[in-house]
């Protein structure tokens, strides 16, 4: 058995990263929400899919206000996934040059404080 885990100092569990491949993308798909992306993060999604700035930003972003968000598909009702998120592989397109919102999943500081509610959303979290 794979003992491996994550720890954020803070935060009351850990994250076992082995789950994902079994998850099937819970943290990348769900209620609609904003999936933030900045400037240099942009730049690198938009070099890996050998796309120009003016390309990427035109098929696969949002504006919100000052911010920009990826955009995303409505797999049925009340349920969205990421644009990048491909359904049938149950995983990400971009990984290796994801946004920080995503590299950082599930220690956000909406969970330090309510392990409950990120084991809601993440099967890797454990004690």
């Amino acid at each position: 058995m794979n003992s491996e885990f994550l720890t954020q100092d803070g935060y009351n569990y850990k994250f076992t990263p082995s789950a994902c491949e079994a998850c099937g993308g819970a943290c990348c798909t769900g209620a609609t929400g904003y999936i933030w992306a900045k400037y240099p993060e942009i730049e690198k999604m938009a070099e890996f899919l050998e796309l120009t700035l003016e390309e990427f930003a035109t098929m696969y972003l949002k504006k919100v206000k000052h911010r920009y968000s990826l955009i995303e598909k409505k797999l049925d009702d009340d349920n969205y996934a990421c644009i990048f998120f491909d359904n049938n592989k149950k995983q990400c397109t971009i990984y290796p040059v994801r946004p920080r919102q995503c590299r950082t999943f599930p220690f956000w500081e909406t969970f330090k404080n309510d392990k409950e509610e990120v084991k809601k959303e993440c099967p890797g979290i454990i004690d």
